[in-house]
């Protein structure tokens, strides 16, 4: 897979997210959960936003983004408006980070300790982008369940 095809990929299954939590009928089922179901979708979209600035923007293009991670998990009440905005402004992040990477640089190691020994950005960045979409998967769920 080469960088511009995954930040395409990125792009499509954030502005999915986007679209997912636009979806919301009522703004106060963002931060609702239900059955064993720990996560809201809002803290869930406030995790992939601080995940990936952190994770993609800090770490591989040095942004400067600090990532409280605690934070994502605990915040509630931020509007769907800020959320949206959020998402939109990760999307040139990733766009801008990922869209030049080389493949070398693809194949070189992830500059931090991920979650094995010497993975590479482009492992670390097929990893992230799983992770997105199985939040993406929880955010629909939990939007089709509540509403």
């Amino acid at each position: 897979m080469t960088s511009i095809e995954m930040a395409e990929l990125y792009e499509r299954d954030i502005k999915k997210l986007m679209e997912e939590i636009n979806l919301f009928k009522d703004e106060e089922n963002l931060w609702k959960t239900t059955g064993n179901i720990k996560n809201s979708a809002g803290n869930l979209a406030l995790h992939i936003i601080g995940g990936l600035n952190y994770l993609i923007g800090s770490t591989l293009s040095n942004t400067g983004y600090i990532r409280d991670r605690d934070m994502e998990f605990i915040k509630k009440g931020v509007e769907k408006k800020l959320i949206i905005e959020q998402l939109e402004q990760l999307i040139p992040v990733i766009n801008q980070t990922v869209d030049k990477l080389t493949q070398q640089q693809l194949e070189s190691p992830y500059p931090k300790y991920f979650d094995k020994e010497n993975a590479t950005n482009s492992y670390v960045l097929i990893q992230l982008l799983l992770h997105l979409n199985y939040h993406l998967g929880q955010v629909n769920y939990l939007r089709r369940i509540l509403e």
